[in-house]
């Protein structure tokens, strides 16, 4: 586990995983909070809080393991954002903008890295069935309410997201690069 607070242990366990294994080719960064607030009632330690685990862990995750990158002239970087990083989110505005944020920062990454050999793209899921929601659909009326509203007509699991992650991590995307992939049962689509 790395303590995404902590530059200090994000640095601390990527030199121990390049000690390891050598380089590093594929990267994740799938670390992410969400929590209720009313725009006006957000504490600026619940905004830090997101915007530090959600978006700078990204940055700093991504910026110590771009030199094996680099040097290696290969890499594939896969960020997680949603689709409330595309269209924001009642009561989840600081959630919405950390996600937002990992959109951009993909973009900017692909038009910089692209000449090292590194594709990076963003994956952005609507609701996916795992804890972090997990307050949320305990009300199992709110639960149907949200599943109705998917044009597909289901919540998603992690392994409907893990699938499209494996395909941009492998040589069948090599030609794909600083795009956002909607992997949210078309929930995007109605608004």
């Amino acid at each position: 586990q790395i303590d995404f607070n902590s530059e200090n242990d994000i640095v601390k366990k990527v030199v121990f995983i390049l000690t390891h294994f050598g380089r590093i080719d594929i990267l994740v960064n799938n670390a992410g909070v969400w929590k209720y607030g009313e725009a006006d009632k957000i504490s600026l330690g619940d905004w830090n809080a997101t915007i530090q685990i959600n978006l700078t862990s990204t940055f700093l995750v991504t910026k110590e393991v771009l030199p094996s990158m680099k040097k290696n002239k290969f890499g594939r970087i896969i960020n997680i954002s949603s689709t409330a990083g595309q269209r924001g989110e009642a009561y989840y505005s600081h959630y919405a903008a950390s996600k937002g944020g990992i959109i951009s920062y993909t973009k900017s990454l692909a038009s910089e890295l692209g000449k090292f050999n590194i594709n990076t793209n963003c994956v952005a899921p609507g609701w996916v069935d795992t804890e972090m929601v997990s307050s949320v659909f305990s009300d199992e009326a709110y639960k149907e309410k949200e599943r109705k509203a998917i044009p597909v007509q289901r919540i998603a699991t992690a392994e409907d997201i893990a699938g499209p992650v494996l395909f941009l991590a492998s040589d069948l995307a090599r030609h794909i690069n600083g795009e956002i992939l909607n992997v949210n049962g078309g929930s995007i689509l109605c608004g």
